[in-house]
């Protein structure tokens, strides 16, 4: 069978109807023929453009090679190289506007399913019990890392590489930051690949430590005063709602995004026997039109609700994946486009019972650079719902900034970090992903952890 040349190899799923219903994983992944055939459609460019789109620059090619020939181990052993999270990458990265966007394939048809044979590549390594191997000695220096999301993972796997003492510290009583508690079983299982992940990590010697919270357990200066952390690397996402300040915004049934994730993925909530239910309203209407809107909109929808999401700008401006909006589709979720709400209208007993909505138009374009919404006169209209969810963004919570001396932020209580290297105001100190930048994506906090570990292994030969 001669591997196509323009379109790529499709991936199966479960079909819209069936998944609507369940919290099974969506896509399937190849089987290794299917890997091999799409791994033969790349070109090995001699300049690869996929790797310059790569926040933490894996050998695309290199990987893809080794696919081809069914070199398995030699394909994970090149991801390794560069990410410690291959399987979490391979489901939730935006290949479509990294790597993907930039292979030669997609000028002339399909980009080469990088993120798909990445996936592949990770699960056949769990499935056959291969580690990433360690490539240093001990070398007597101790590493502190607060958050265990992609940002704290990556850092602290590259140190352990390098050859640290690597303790991570998280505030829950479960690893892994948003893969865990953010990201629906449907798009990331966590037993089957965050936990396997996580292990990896700490096959390489890095230690977790949870249910400690930074600013209240202990303190980042006695961590390094009294614990002999000679660096500290804060990668603690950005874990604060926000939310419209509408009149009715504090009725019951309105939900934060992340509250509601949180619960479902955490807590496990979706399940029947779940110690700590949750509440599983007929319909819930979703604000905002993020990655984060999508999760909570079709978690809503496998906990038996009917589903609208209401965003203030059309299609053409929503930020959440094309894949994600297609699967919502696909799942019968209702999309009111250019719609903003003003009010939450409560019952007798502040139950929700309505959102009052306003009609967009789209005007000039703001700082962002995408056309800023405007409201249109006399078009309020009201949208019937027993729930809202909020899903307009989150940023850092300030407990860490606030007990740290000479810890600068910015105006979003974003802690102030060098990008290239991680450092902060604060000697010693750094700090990457979503507690720098605000709420973004898994691979970008990969790729601020990568350069962290870097910036620290300089900063410590330095002394």
């Amino acid at each position: 069978m001669a591997a196509p040349g323009f379109e790529r190899i499709a991936v199966s799923e479960q079909e819209p109807l069936v998944r609507a219903k369940n919290f099974d994983e969506v896509c399937l992944g190849y089987t290794e023929d299917e890997a091999v055939l799409e791994a033969e459609r790349c070109l090995n460019c001699k300049n690869p453009r996929c790797v310059q789109g790569c926040p933490v620059n894996i050998d695309i090619p290199g990987f893809i090679m080794a696919v081809k020939s069914r070199d398995l181990r030699g394909a994970y052993d090149k991801l390794s190289e560069s990410t410690a999270l291959p399987a979490v990458c391979g489901r939730v990265c935006p290949q479509e506007t990294q790597c993907e966007a930039l292979c030669i394939r997609g000028v002339k048809g399909d980009a080469v399913a990088i993120g798909k044979l990445e996936r592949y590549v990770a699960d056949n390594a769990r499935e056959q019990g291969m580690k990433p191997s360690v490539s240093a000695a001990p070398n007597g220096h101790k590493v502190a890392v607060i958050g265990s999301g992609p940002a704290g993972l990556t850092c602290a796997g590259d140190l352990a590489k390098l050859g640290y003492d690597v303790t991570i510290f998280e505030a829950l009583h479960e690893a892994g930051g948003v893969l865990t508690y953010g990201i629906p079983e449907f798009r990331l299982p966590k037993e089957k690949v965050v936990a396997p992940e996580i292990e990896n990590v700490k096959s390489l010697g890095v230690k977790i430590e949870t249910n400690v919270v930074i600013g209240k357990s202990v303190t980042i200066d006695e961590l390094m005063e009294d614990e002999g952390f000679e660096a500290v690397f804060i990668g603690s996402g950005a874990g604060l709602p926000m939310f419209m300040k509408i009149p009715g915004e504090n009725a019951k049934g309105v939900f934060s995004a992340n509250e509601y994730l949180t619960r479902n993925n955490l807590m496990k909530a979706f399940r029947e026997d779940s110690d700590t239910p949750i509440f599983r309203p007929a319909k819930v209407a979703v604000v905002g039109g993020g990655n984060v809107a999508m999760d909570a909109a079709r978690t809503a929808l496998r906990l038996g609700a009917e589903v609208t999401i209401i965003y203030r700008r059309s299609e053409a401006e929503i930020p959440a994946r094309a894949e994600e909006v297609h699967h919502a589709k696909e799942e019968g979720i209702i999309f009111e486009m250019l719609t903003n709400p003003v009010e939450i209208i409560e019952n007798e007993e502040h139950f929700v019972k309505a959102v009052r909505c306003i009609r967009m138009e789209l005007g000039e374009p703001d700082q962002s650079g995408r056309r800023r919404p405007v409201p249109v006169e006399g078009s309020e209209f009201e949208i019937e719902t027993d729930a809202v969810i909020m899903a307009l963004g989150t940023s850092p919570n300030p407990l860490i900034a606030s007990t740290t001396p000479g810890l600068d932020t910015n105006k979003w209580k974003c802690i102030v970090a060098d990008e290239t290297d991680g450092k902060t105001t604060k000697d010693g100190v750094f700090a990457g992903g979503d507690a720098v930048t605000g709420a973004a994506t898994v691979i970008l906090a990969m790729g601020a952890g990568k350069a962290a570990a870097k910036g620290i292994d300089e900063y410590i030969k330095g002394k």
